[in-house]
C-alpha cells in the first residue's frame, strides 16, 4: 500500500540531515526491489518472462534495472528489454488515432505485437529472439540492427514499458510474472494533501524532457493531458492484473527536483489545458527545502530524470 508523506517532517529531516535522509529513502527503495526479485525469482520456474508496467514518470527503466542486478545477486542472470525497441514504423496511413483524430502515440497499436507474440513462444521454447532496434530519430525500426537473445539455465528477461501489462500483450503470454510501479503516495498537509503524486510524476517528465530531450516545458505540459488519457485508457485499467504492485516514489524526491523543476513551472504559458492546476503547483514547490543532487546515489530512480546514473536509458 502507498504510504503518505508529510510535507513537515521531509523539511525537518532534510534540515537537520539531508544526506542521512537520502541514504534512508535510498535503502527503503532498496529492499523494496529485492523483495521484488525474491518473487521472481521465486517464480522462474513456472515463467522466466516478466512483464513490468507503469504510466509515464514512474521510473520504469531504472526499477528494471536495479531489479536486474538485485536478481543478479542471488544467482540468477537477468535481462532488460525495452518494448519501446517494438515500436512499428510510424505510417500516418495506418498509425492509430484518438476520437480526436490526432495520432495517438500511446496506444499498444504502435508496437509490433505480432513480432512480441512470436518472441514470447521462441523464448519459452529456449530459442534466440532477434530484439529490433527502434530510431525514435527518424520514427522507424531498423531493418538491420538487433540484439540477440536466448534465455540460457537459470535466466531471466525483464520487458519493460507502459504496455507491459495490456490484454493486447499479456494474452500472449499469460504465465509472465507481472509487476506494476507507479509514483502512488500524495504529500499531506494536516491530513489533506499538499502535493498530488500524479504531479510528482509530471515532475519527473518536466525534468527529464527538458534536461536530455531538448523538449520545453510548454511541449510537455501540452503532451502530459494526452499522456494521462493514455493513461487511463490503456494503462490503469489492467493494474489488477499485476502480481506485484510498486511504489517508485521517495520521500526525498521532491527536495532534490525542487532546484531542476522552479524555473519551469513558473513560465507556463497561457493557453496551456489545465492551466489552472499547474500554475498551483509552483507555490507548494516552493515550500519544500532543498537538497543538493550530490545527494543522490548512481543508481538512484531519480538519476533516469535528472542524469548522471550508472544506467543507460
Amino acid at each position: 500500500m502507498p504510504y503518505p508523506y508529510n510535507i513537515e517532517m521531509i523539511n525537518k529531516r532534510v534540515s537537520e540531515d539531508p544526506q542521512g535522509f537520502a541514504l534512508e529513502c535510498e535503502a527503503i527503495f532498496n529492499r523494496k526491489v529485492a523483495e521484488a526479485a525474491a518473487m521472481i525469482s521465486e517464480r522462474s520456474e513456472v515463467s522466466r518472462v516478466v512483464f513490468l508496467s507503469g504510466p509515464s514518470g514512474s521510473g520504469k527503466t531504472t526499477t528494471a534495472n536495479k531489479i536486474c542486478d538485485a536478481l543478479e545477486l542471488i544467482g540468477v542472470r537477468a535481462h532488460c528489454v525495452s518494448l519501446d525497441k517494438y515500436f512499428v514504423t510510424f505510417n500516418p496511413e495506418t498509425a492509430p488515432r484518438t476520437e480526436e483524430g490526432d495520432f495517438d502515440r500511446e496506444s499498444p497499436h504502435c508496437l509490433d505485437l505480432e513480432m512480441l507474440g512470436n518472441h514470447f513462444q521462441m523464448i519459452e521454447s529456449g530459442k534466440e529472439i532477434l530484439i529490433p532496434y527502434f530510431d525514435f530519430k527518424t520514427q522507424s525500426q531498423a531493418v538491420d540492427r538487433f540484439t540477440p537473445l536466448r534465455l540460457g539455465e537459470n535466466e531471466i528477461v525483464i520487458f519493460e514499458g507502459i504496455h507491459a501489462l495490456n490484454d493486447m500483450l499479456t494474452t500472449k503470454y499469460q504465465k509472465a510474472f507481472k509487476l506494476y510501479i507507479s509514483a502512488r503516495s500524495d504529500v499531506r498537509r494536516d491530513g489533506t494533501i499538499f502535493f498530488k503524486r500524479t504531479w510528482t510524476r509530471l515532475l519527473r517528465r518536466v525534468v527529464r524532457d527538458g534536461l536530455f530531450r531538448g523538449t520545453a516545458v510548454s511541449d510537455t505540459l501540452r503532451m502530459w493531458a494526452n499522456v494521462r488519457q493514455g493513461e487511463k485508457k490503456y494503462i490503469s485499467p489492467f493494474k489488477h492484473k499485476a502480481d506485484l504492485l510498486f511504489d517508485s516514489s521517495m520521500e526525498y524526491e521532491i527536495p532534490v527536483m525542487k532546484r531542476f523543476a522552479l524555473n519551469s513551472f513558473s513560465a507556463i504559458p497561457d493557453g496551456t489545458e489545465r492551466i489552472s492546476e499547474l500554475r498551483s503547483l509552483l507555490p507548494k514547490l516552493t515550500e519544500f527545502e532543498e537538497i543538493d543532487q550530490g545527494a543522490v546515489p548512481a543508481d538512484s530512480i531519480l538519476r533516469e530524470f535528472i542524469g548522471g546514473g550508472k544506467y543507460e536509458y
